[in-house]
C-alpha cells in the first residue's frame, strides 16, 4: 500500500514509519510522498536520505486555500498513495482532500483524545495541559481525520505513567517513544492489511481470519 505522509517538523514520527519498513514489520507499506508544511522541516532531510520523493506544499505559496487544496490533492493523485498519514503536521487540510480520501487519513495526536485535543492542541501544549491537569496518565492516540481537529473515529491508543518530577519535555520525549513510535506504524499496518472498519463515527479493528 502506498502512504503519502504530511510532516512540519523534526520528523521522528515520519522516521519510525520508515524504520519500520525497513526492518520488515510494516513490508505491506511503502512512502510515495512526504509533504512538508514549511522548507525548514527537519523531516524533509529524512525522506531525501531515504530517497523519498518530497514536496514542500504550504498554505501561504498559494493564492487561495482551495488553490493549495487543489495543488496537495493533485500531488497525492500522482503519487498513486492509498492512505495519508499525518506525522506531526501542523495544518488542517482542505476541504477536497478530506473528502477524496474519507476514512484514509490518520493523524497522531500526542494526549489520549478526548482529552487534551482540538485546534491549538500540538506539540508542547498537550503535555502542558496533561501536568496542569495532573492527570496520572497520558500518551497518544491515532484517529481518522475529518474535517474538524482531532474529532475523528479513534483508532488506536497506548498511555504511558505521568511521573513524579515529569516536565513537559521529559513526557512529550516518553510519550513520542514508547506511545507515538509504536501506534502509528501499527495503524498503517491495519490499514495495509484491510482490516479497519468504520460505523457511526467509531473505528473497529477486524481480527485476522475475519479479512
Amino acid at each position: 500500500m502506498k502512504i503519502a505522509v504530511f510532516v512540519s517538523g523534526g520528523g521522528t514520527n515520519l522516521q519510525a514509519i520508515i524504520d519500520r519498513i525497513k526492518d520488515g514489520s510494516l513490508a505491506d507499506a511503502e512512502i510515495a510522498l512526504v509533504i512538508a508544511s514549511n522548507d525548514k522541516a527537519y523531516a524533509i532531510q529524512r525522506a531525501s536520505d531515504n530517497n523519498i520523493p518530497c514536496s514542500v506544499m504550504s498554505v501561504k505559496d498559494y493564492e487561495s486555500r482551495e488553490m493549495w487544496d487543489d495543488a496537495v490533492l493533485a500531488a497525492l493523485k500522482e503519487s498513486g498513495a492509498e492512505l495519508i498519514v499525518l506525522a506531526g503536521y501542523l495544518s488542517l487540510l482542505g476541504e477536497k482532500t478530506v473528502r477524496a480520501f474519507s476514512n484514509r487519513i490518520i493523524n497522531i495526536h500526542p494526549a489520549l483524545i478526548p482529552a487534551f485535543c482540538g485546534k491549538g492542541m500540538y506539540g508542547i501544549r498537550p503535555h502542558e495541559a496533561a501536568l496542569k491537569r495532573g492527570v496520572k496518565v497520558s500518551g497518544a492516540t491515532v484517529h481518522i481525520v475529518n474535517e474538524n481537529y482531532d474529532e475523528g473515529p479513534i483508532l488506536l491508543q497506548k498511555c504511558v505513567d505521568v511521573l513524579p518530577g515529569d516536565t513537559p519535555e521529559t513526557l512529550q520525549q516518553r510519550i513520542m517513544k514508547e506511545c507515538e513510535q509504536v501506534i502509528l506504524p501499527k495503524a498503517i499496518k491495519l490499514f495495509a492489511e484491510g482490516r479497519v472498519v468504520i460505523e457511526n463515527n467509531i473505528a473497529y479493528v477486524k481480527d485476522q481470519e475475519e479479512k
